[in-house]
């Protein structure tokens, strides 16, 4: 982990699962998520019952959350957000799984992993380019 001189950015690195860049304001949970079943691939919105991000949409935000579950259709519903317009921008995950991975790498949506979630608070800015993800924190 890298923080800058004050300038309220911090850099981590993780494992690229899906290369690319992507920015937006942190989503973060501390539950896992099921795209299949957990959210609408119509609006983006976690429809998950009892989920803490239950009613939220995570269409064009930095998703963080420590790892997927769930059914395999989960990777089609990514791909299915992301064409309808729904999808994250990008996700970071503790530990990503194979449904989340496949889903991000046949969306083209930029995704890592081995990043300590803790550090990121929902709102933060957050740009990830390949293995890195930089918090511009508020």
């Amino acid at each position: 982990m890298h923080n800058g001189s004050g300038d309220g950015k911090m850099e981590l690195k993780g494992r690229v699962i899906s290369r690319g860049k992507a920015e937006g304001e942190a989503l973060t949970t501390t539950q896992p998520i099921s795209f299949y079943g957990g959210v609408d691939p119509n609006t983006g919105e976690i429809i998950e019952k009892g989920h803490e991000l239950q009613g939220k949409s995570v269409k064009g935000k930095i998703l963080v959350f420590p790892t997927g579950k769930g059914s395999t259709v989960g990777s089609y519903t990514l791909y299915r957000m992301k064409k309808n317009g729904t999808a994250p921008a990008g996700i970071i995950n503790k530990e990503c799984e194979t449904i989340v991975a496949v889903g991000a790498i046949i969306s083209e949506i930029p995704c890592i992993d081995k990043i300590d979630i803790s550090k990121i608070k929902t709102g933060d800015l957050v740009h990830i380019e390949n293995d890195t993800a930089t918090l511009m924190q508020n």
